[in-house]
């Protein structure tokens, strides 16, 4: 990553306070690896509005984080960085718990007016999150690197082709798809949903089975205690039910006692080992807390902002 951000999320608070951040703005050509690293049948422009957060006039030296690594309850993108490397979306600067990730290399006195600002403003943006480690440790890749490491199955050059597939695919799969990355990659993508790692990534057909169509949505979890009460059904679910959870029931009732208490802290990751987990009420209580206390403005008498 180099200089610039996305002309993005400029309604959140580290563009509001304590400084009013105001970009200018520019047009820059859509980065190649943006095109070939997009997933889905739209396309993306061949421009994009970006702004400057420093002038190294360097397209190097910075680093994101990929936008897929986002988007739990103890993170979130606070800046998209417009880099020449991974793919559109990714982070320039983020938040992970009770950390800022700022991934511009520029030190404050070559950042622009508007990068400077953004900067103080993350620094007291994550005031407020101070105690409040992360949820979740790497565990598992997302899924989406499932289809990223399908399209480039026969581009490997530095280990044996047999071995990469091996050691990201089911080899049950290596015949059909060994030379066809184009196929490897709609396999995927058409069962994105139900993609999970265990080793390898694999695509969910026991829970296809039973007609469930995702295995990251809350309704997932409702729809599998639903069949505990199925004979024909029932050790299938509670299997499964292990699969994307920490707990182990012996009783329908535990299940669902565990589900409904829990309903509104549940959250799915893939992050995190593929698990629905629950955020911890003092977690929440923490963040509102931290909140309700948080200054609407700092006082910046004397800055040279």
């Amino acid at each position: 990553m180099g200089d610039a951000a996305h002309a993005e999320l400029l309604d959140h608070q580290v563009f509001q306070k304590p400084f009013k951040v105001e970009p200018e703005f520019e047009h820059w050509n859509t980065p190649e690896d943006y095109h070939r690293q997009h997933i889905g049948e739209d396309k993306l422009p061949d421009k994009m509005k970006v702004w400057r957060v420093q002038q190294s006039d360097k397209t190097f030296g910075g680093v994101v984080s990929r936008a897929y690594n986002f988007g739990y309850p103890d993170d979130e993108v606070l800046v998209r960085g417009y880099n020449t490397g991974k793919e559109y979306g990714a982070a320039g600067v983020g938040r992970h718990g009770n950390f800022l990730q700022w991934g511009y290399a520029a030190p404050p006195s070559k950042m622009t007016e508007a990068g400077q600002k953004t900067f103080l403003n993350c620094i007291c943006y994550i005031h407020k999150f101070n105690g409040k480690q992360p949820l979740i440790r790497k565990q598992s890749s997302t899924r989406e690197s499932a289809v990223r490491l399908a399209a480039i199955i026969n581009k490997v050059i530095n280990q044996d082709h047999k071995d990469f597939f091996m050691s990201n695919f089911p080899k049950e799969l290596y015949n059909e798809y060994r030379n066809n990355a184009d196929g490897l990659v709609q396999y995927y993508e058409k069962n994105l949903e139900l993609v999970y790692h265990n080793e390898v990534f694999l695509v969910d057909h026991e829970l296809e089975k039973l007609g469930i169509e995702s295995n990251r949505k809350i309704n997932t979890l409702e729809q599998l205690i639903k069949l505990l009460d199925s004979r024909e059904e029932a050790n299938l679910a509670k299997y499964l039910l292990e699969r994307y959870t920490e707990q182990s029931f012996m009783s329908k009732r535990g299940w669902r006692n565990w589900f409904e208490k829990n309903r509104k802290r549940i959250f799915f990751s893939d992050f995190g080992g593929y698990k629905f987990r629950v955020v911890p009420q003092q977690y929440l209580e923490k963040t509102l807390e931290a909140e309700e206390k948080e200054p609407s403005t700092v006082n910046v008498e004397g800055s040279d902002i």
